[in-house]
């Protein structure tokens, strides 16, 4: 047995599943290492000599929604502006009530509290307050 600290002679090789001309352009290994029949394959030669270029391009139509989201925005805008009436229209009649009680309030006041003149206290008979006695009455069920 080999001790765990010395490495061992043989390297694993990994299994890819790429061809060998491929690793030869990463220098892993060599032309000579590889067989005749592989190299003289017609296999590779379609991928070495493989053309580039490429057609231009045609542009193609498209069609731009703009009158569908300009008619879409104008409903928007319309239900955004009622909405704005609607609750200015509210807060008008809110105030209109709001001022209607308040007028109520201070008539009602003005007639509760008519200014009218205090009789003259009398000096010679001061007023000393008596004692009320309320009469209680019991109820038995």
């Amino acid at each position: 047995m080999q001790s765990p600290n010395r490495k061992s002679a043989q390297k694993v090789v990994k299994s890819s599943p790429q061809s060998a001309a491929s690793s030869t352009n990463r220098g892993s290994m060599r032309n000579s290492a590889l067989p005749q029949s592989s190299l003289s394959s017609n296999s590779f030669s379609g991928v070495l000599h493989k053309s580039w270029i490429k057609e231009n391009t045609r542009p193609s139509e498209f069609r731009l929604h703009t009158q569908q989201r300009a008619a879409q925005r104008a409903l928007f805008n319309s239900s955004v502006a009622v909405k704005l009436d609607i609750i200015e229209q509210h807060k008008k009649v809110v105030e209109k009530v709001l001022k209607v009680i308040e007028e109520d309030e201070v008539r009602m006041l003005r007639r509760e509290m008519i200014p009218r003149a205090q009789l003259m206290p009398l000096f010679d008979k001061p007023f000393l307050p008596q004692r009320y006695y309320l009469n209680i009455i019991i109820i038995i069920f």
